[in-house]
């Protein structure tokens, strides 16, 4: 099971870690592990590359683990558009968990 915690600071996401395999599928198989990374990892790019945020990243790829932490100082802009980008994460996060609630746990807090 992927666990993924997903830390809010005054209603803004500030931290995501994801940790684990779903273990849904045979490993290079598994569809909902690879739309999980890729949902998270789109974000990743786009917090990287489209916002020019210096995240804080950290990945282990065999433990099957991602964190990333948005800097206290960064612009309102790239706040704006870190929100943008996060909460459209969390929106597919939390519809992939939907159909698939067994294989990944979701904590926002």
């Amino acid at each position: 099971m992927t666990s993924v915690t997903i830390t809010k600071k005054d209603e803004k996401i500030v931290s995501v870690i994801c940790d684990g395999h779903t273990n849904y599928g045979v490993s290079g198989e598994d569809i909902v592990c690879s739309a999980l990374s890729s949902i998270v990892q789109t974000a990743v790019l786009g917090l990287l590359m489209v916002v020019n945020i210096n995240v804080n990243l950290k990945r282990d790829e065999k433990r099957g683990f991602l964190s990333l932490e948005i800097p206290d100082n960064i612009t309102p802009e790239q706040r704006h558009d870190s929100d943008v980008i996060l909460n459209t994460m969390l929106c597919g996060i939390s519809d992939l968990r939907e159909g698939f609630s067994d294989f990944i746990e979701l904590e926002v807090k």
